[in-house]
């Protein structure tokens, strides 16, 4: 990312005061990693341009020692094909349209116009990290034969080299936000609420959005149990990203690779994830 980390440190110091001993390293650096008692992934941002290494690694680590989150996990959320299922099996979500890799760019935006009835269209690849790749654009009208011409030209560019999603354009991400509930241990830690600089839609700090905790309802821890309940394995973290339609909160993305946990937002977050891993390292 283009800034720095500021939460492997505060983890890392958090584990040695529970008396567990913590080496930040590299994922694409020589290690014996069978050394570890357990590997915990925190911010191989760089995972998208090396997709199939990254799986290679995982799946070799995995079998020299324990992983979290799992390599089922990781493989399973990689993807936002994700979503899908989720949608299949009662959690709401933000309306959206898989593009394989050579469909036709222009009759798929075409048909996400008609699909989601939207004056605006967010297209991002299906793997992928912090919005990179992502286009908001207006469809003026696009819902017959011509859709607007740079979202098919931006489509057709990210099928050139994997799936794409097709979602209508979430307006309420203008004002309310993005809503980040953060998950340690299987257990609710805390919130965060992500504001997009003015002329923007990105939450991403590197994008100009801005942060602060929150306090999240009923509706948004519920929806956010559901989402994670579905994930194919244990997680050790997990973050949970959701936006409002018609005033529902609906899951944009489930974070369970690489998050940002936001843990220097809520001092006793640092703390309770060190004890979450040292309960995987006693188990």
């Amino acid at each position: 990312m283009p800034g720095p980390d500021l939460e492997t440190p505060l983890l890392a110091e958090a584990l040695r005061r529970e008396g567990v001993a913590a080496e930040v390293a590299v994922w694409r650096e020589p290690m014996d990693w069978g050394r570890a008692a357990l590997v915990l992934l925190r911010t191989p941002w760089d995972y998208p341009d090396h997709l199939q290494e990254f799986l290679d690694w995982a799946s070799r680590v995995a079998a020299l020692t324990r992983l979290r989150n799992g390599p089922d996990v990781v493989r399973w959320n990689l993807h936002k094909g994700y979503l899908l299922e989720l949608q299949s099996r009662g959690v709401p979500i933000v309306p959206t349209r898989l593009v394989r890799r050579g469909d036709a760019a222009d009759v798929q935006v075409a048909a996400a116009a008609r699909q989601f009835c939207a004056s605006e269209l967010v297209i991002k690849p299906a793997v992928g990290i912090n919005a990179g790749g992502a286009l908001r654009a207006e469809t003026r009208g696009g819902i017959g034969p011509r859709a607007n011409n740079a979202l098919a030209d931006h489509l057709s560019s990210l099928l050139g080299r994997g799936d794409a999603l097709i979602q209508p354009f979430a307006a309420s991400v203008l004002d309310a936000g993005e809503l980040s509930l953060v998950f340690l241990g299987g257990e609710f830690s805390h919130a965060i609420r992500k504001i997009p600089r003015r002329g923007d839609y990105r939450v991403q700090d590197n994008h100009g959005g801005t942060a602060a905790p929150c306090a999240p309802g009923a509706r948004e821890l519920a929806t956010a149990r559901a989402a994670l309940a579905l994930a194919p394995g244990k997680t050790t973290y997990a973050r949970v990203d959701m936006v409002y339609l018609d005033d529902e909160p609906v899951v944009m993305e489930l974070e369970l690779i690489e998050p940002e946990l936001f843990l220097r937002f809520w001092e006793p977050a640092a703390a309770a994830f060190a004890r979450a891993v040292k309960a995987e390292l006693e188990t």
